[in-house]
């Protein structure tokens, strides 16, 4: 097997030859390794490695598969967004907060993933504290989309985006806010899925804003993401948030046909702020769909216009109160001279945390304030309660609801950054079901030229109902059996990255 062989390989393809012994974990491991070696200093995907602890747990997983106990994911090396404790490893969100932050625990995810027998190959690169649509927001510097290095991967999760879309992991864990999966999934060529609100556990998942934060896996494909779902999924007693459900298999419902399903296209989706290539590639995907037996339905979300405000306020109010606990006492950055306690707290945390991350904590403190808690908190929660109500109205017409993940394709590094209201428009299409607390999941749909003529991917987003993961995923699949779109790599060794 050749080093560029492996790297291509699906979960499952790698699994088999895991299980069948014409490789090792081992050896697999290395095969990655090497390869974030050659590419991850152009790229900065990764912001914590190490090849002692990543190579031991290899060893681990050779042993298992050799006493038959095996999962499918044992022995397969996966990166993890620095936003989940490791014990051992550096858990650093992306901030100066936490440069020298070793997390004494492992998250739930991480323990999931290690009682699989799966590899940590490394933490990686993501907008400080998850707040981002590029990536740019981290201490540890930008990500560079594979595609093309001058371009941003999207945020949060632009570091596992990255990683997997350069093949750089088997598969990487995200985590979603307000699109935070699948805004650089579709950036990056790639399937990532944000499950439906207290599916994945959030212990040990450092906060940002704990009513909208969702865990999720990052892949080449559907079917990588439902192999990883039934390892990340499950109840766990220490988040209050995580609901008590049975297991479930994401794999049950790969193969059923689509013929009959009813696909709700939104038109707040495809109007004024799309890009017009963007929209073509999508339209080419539900002409698809047609062809594979679906039916298409126009419906409406009328109160979509509202979910940038609403999120923008309830968000950065959640996150003044999460990050309040960074104070210099107890854990995290604390500054070198102060003159008393209080000088302490407000030192450190000027030090501590960038520009963004202060912004959203001013904006928080403000709308939570006695004098504005009504006018603006409050009542972004009750708009939260519409925007919810039009996707109930509209899953009585459909069963999944499809439209693009992003306006437009990839933006270059440093072209939005010092326009907070142009990033922000960015999740306009994936906020709403964090709002409502829907599944969402983003799927490569092609290539659009962008306005200097490079061809870039897109996205296309498929919503279901609460708890529908099981048939978004097979849903995405199907389409996925007749479209290489997910195949699709880039060619790190040109240039700028483009293929």
């Amino acid at each position: 097997m050749n080093q560029i062989d492996l790297t291509h390989f699906s979960l499952r393809q790698i699994a088999e030859l895991l299980q069948s012994k014409k490789i090792s974990s081992v050896e697999l491991t290395q095969t990655f390794l090497a390869r974030i070696k050659q590419y991850n200093p152009n790229i900065n995907a990764y912001i914590a490695l190490d090849e002692d602890k990543t190579l031991a747990q290899a060893q681990a997983a050779d042993a298992r598969i050799a006493a038959g106990n095996v999962t499918p994911l044992t022995g397969i090396p996966i990166a993890q967004k620095d936003i989940f404790c490791a014990k051992g490893w550096p858990t650093t969100c992306g901030s100066k907060m936490l440069a020298e932050f070793i997390a004494p625990y492992d998250a739930h995810v991480i323990s999931q993933f290690d009682s699989a027998g799966a590899v940590n190959l490394g933490k990686t690169n993501m907008d400080e504290f998850a707040m981002g649509s590029s990536n740019e927001t981290s201490y540890f510097g930008g990500v560079k989309n594979p595609w093309s290095y001058d371009r941003v991967p999207g945020g949060s999760s632009g570091g596992s985006a990255a990683a997997v879309a350069a093949r750089l992991c088997a598969a990487a864990t995200g985590t979603d806010t307000g699109g935070s999966i699948r805004q650089p999934a579709s950036l990056c060529g790639l399937t990532g899925l944000k499950p439906t609100y207290g599916v994945v556990s959030r212990y040990g998942m450092i906060a940002f804003a704990s009513s909208l934060d969702q865990a999720g896996p990052m892949a080449k494909s559907a079917e990588d993401c439902a192999l990883m779902m039934n390892v990340m999924a499950g109840f766990d007693e220490r988040d209050s948030t995580s609901l008590d459900r049975a297991k479930e298999d994401y794999c049950k419902d790969l193969h059923q046909p689509l013929r009959g399903l009813k696909i709700g296209l939104p038109k707040e989706f495809f109007a004024q702020g799309l890009d017009a290539n963007v929209g073509k590639v999508i339209e080419a995907a539900i002409s698809q769909y047609k062809k594979l037996g679906a039916d298409i339905i126009e419906i409406s979300l009328p109160n979509t216009g509202l979910s940038i405000p609403v999120y923008y306020v309830l968000a950065p109010a959640e996150a003044s109160s999460n990050l309040s606990r960074y104070d210099g006492v107890r854990y995290g950055h604390r500054s070198a001279e102060y003159s008393d306690l209080m000088d302490m707290y407000c030192k450190s945390r000027a030090e501590g945390f960038g520009a963004e991350v202060k912004r959203r904590i001013l904006i928080g403190t403000y709308v939570l304030s006695a004098g504005y808690y009504d006018a603006y908190y409050l009542k972004a929660q009750q708009i939260r309660r519409l925007i919810a109500q039009d996707f109930v109205e509209a899953f009585k017409q459909c069963d999944v609801i499809m439209g693009p993940a992003a306006p437009s394709t990839a933006f270059k590094a440093g072209e939005k950054v010092d326009d907070p209201v142009a990033m922000y428009l960015q999740d306009i299409y994936t906020i709403s079901t964090n709002l409502a607390g829907l599944p969402g999941m983003s799927v490569p749909a092609g290539f659009a030229q962008s306005d200097d003529g490079k061809s870039l991917p897109v996205g296309l987003q498929i919503i279901g109902n609460y708890f529908d993961e099981a048939r978004m995923l097979g849903v995405a699949h199907q389409y996925q059996q007749v479209t290489d779109w997910h195949k699709q790599a880039p060619n790190l060794d040109m240039p700028e990255g483009i293929a």
